[in-house]
């Protein structure tokens, strides 16, 4: 493992309390593994309503996968599996979801007050897809600085060992961003972590983890497609480092990168 080029220096921002929705067993598991499971987070009709927002989005997205790039577009792969970019631009509902309570006391808890919504994506994993999202750092795509903010992945529903739920490599996060490199599937750090943990969640569960966390989803062997919401929130005055320009820019686009924690 090699640290990617731009985390020179890094040193873990550890939690502190008092907390809003975090007990000291999660917080403390959060700074130690860089992950945790937030259970019964949001209720059916919650979810439903997310579903509802995200599902015509989503099946609009494939169908221009197919129509204008031939099936595929970066890690995309129209029948297999889709990243719909930026819901809340385009849905009153997820704006308003984005901005739960659940969501701005997670943020409060883990980075203090202050926190913006960086980015929102649906993944949906389709029956039967016998691939592997490879091992990555969210913060592999894009480095961001400070490298340390927050991700939830929601599962609108259940996320088993069966239908390709998170797994994740604990403790690695406390050395920053690694290096990255490409594959067919996306983006690895690390082929072979020392130890690995599977995270089963429900729907309406949260899978905390940390940008820095390096996290692999498995394979969809079932008849279902495996649906998720994941929702990324970084600190007031993060600065991005695009990949291919090699510009930085803040992430404060108002149109959904705006403030979440009142």
């Amino acid at each position: 493992m090699r640290r990617h080029e731009l985390n020179t220096h890094f040193d873990w921002k550890p939690t502190r309390g008092p907390y809003r929705i975090l007990s000291e067993a999660q917080a403390r598991q959060y700074d130690e593994q860089g992950y945790f499971l937030l259970e019964g987070a949001f209720t059916a009709q919650e979810l439903a309503d997310v579903r509802a927002a995200i599902d015509p989005l989503e099946e609009a997205y494939e169908a221009l996968l197919r129509e204008k790039h031939g099936g595929r577009q970066f890690i995309n792969k129209a029948d297999a599996i889709t990243f719909t970019v930026h819901l809340v631009a385009r849905s009153a509902a997820l704006k308003a979801f984005s901005r739960h309570r659940v969501f701005s006391d997670l943020c409060h808890d883990i980075m203090g007050p202050g926190a913006r919504l960086y980015w929102d994506q649906a993944v949906y994993k389709k029956p039967g897809n016998p691939e592997e999202f490879p091992w990555h750092q969210d913060n592999g795509y894009t480095f961001m600085d400070p490298q340390q903010y927050l991700t939830c992945w929601v599962p609108l529903t259940d996320a088993t060992l069966d239908n390709g739920c998170p797994w994740v490599a604990p403790g690695l996060h406390l050395g920053g961003t690694l290096a990255h490199e490409p594959t067919k599937l996306g983006l690895q750090c690390v082929d072979d972590p020392p130890e690995t943990v599977a995270v089963p969640a429900r729907a309406g569960d949260v899978v905390v983890f940390s940008s820095l966390t390096p996290h692999r989803t498995g394979p969809n062997l079932t008849a279902e497609t495996r649906r998720s919401y994941i929702l990324q929130y970084a600190p007031d005055g993060v600065v991005a480092h695009d990949p291919f320009s090699g510009e930085t820019r803040p992430a404060n686009d108002p149109e959904r990168q705006y403030f979440v924690d009142a």
